[in-house]
Order: structure tokens, then C-alpha cells, then sequence
């Protein structure tokens, strides 16, 4: 495997991981409905993470396979991927 390749493996195991636990975060606000008003002003941050999260996901996802599958496509992808690194950072990073 070549470096690139883990590293991509690596960065789309991460934004799964993130993803997934953001989805469960937002499944479980939904069974507190006793809490609902603690958790109001965090909804629209939550939502905003789980579709930034979950598009790095699915971007890294397509560039680790274009890379293993050295599809022709693959530069394309990873650009995109680091275009989502950038957005990812960009909105998370503390200011």
C-alpha cells in the first residue's frame, strides 16, 4: 500500500468516525423530547456538522477508492477531498 493510499484510509476512517457519532448524537437528542428545550440551540450547529462531516465522508471515500482502483478520475478527487479538509477546518477551527 502506498503512502497516500493509508493516509487516505486513514483520513476517511476519521470523517466516518466523526460522522457517524455526530448521527448518533442527533438520534439520541430525539428520544429526550423531556430535554428538548436544552437542546434547541444546538440543532442547527449539530445538522451543519453532520452534513459537513458526512460529505468529507463520502468525498474521501471516492478519492481512497480512486486511488487503490488508480482510476483515472483519482486527482480529481483528492482535490476535492483537500478542498473538504480546507472547509472542515475553516469552520472548525477556533477563531
Amino acid at each position: 500500500m502506498r503512502p497516500l493510499t493509508a493516509l487516505l484510509g486513514i483520513l476517511t476512517g476519521s470523517a466516518v468516525a466523526l460522522a457517524s457519532g455526530l448521527i448518533m448524537t442527533w438520534i439520541v437528542i430525539l428520544f429526550l423530547p423531556s430535554h428538548e428545550q436544552q437542546f434547541a440551540p444546538e440543532h442547527a450547529a449539530l445538522l451543519r456538522a453532520i452534513a459537513v462531516f458526512t460529505a468529507f465522508s463520502a468525498v474521501s471515500a471516492g478519492s481512497f477508492y480512486g486511488e487503490l482502483r488508480e482510476r483515472r478520475w483519482r486527482g480529481a478527487a483528492h482535490l476535492a477531498t483537500a478542498a473538504m479538509f480546507a472547509v472542515a477546518v475553516w469552520l472548525y477551527w477556533p477563531k
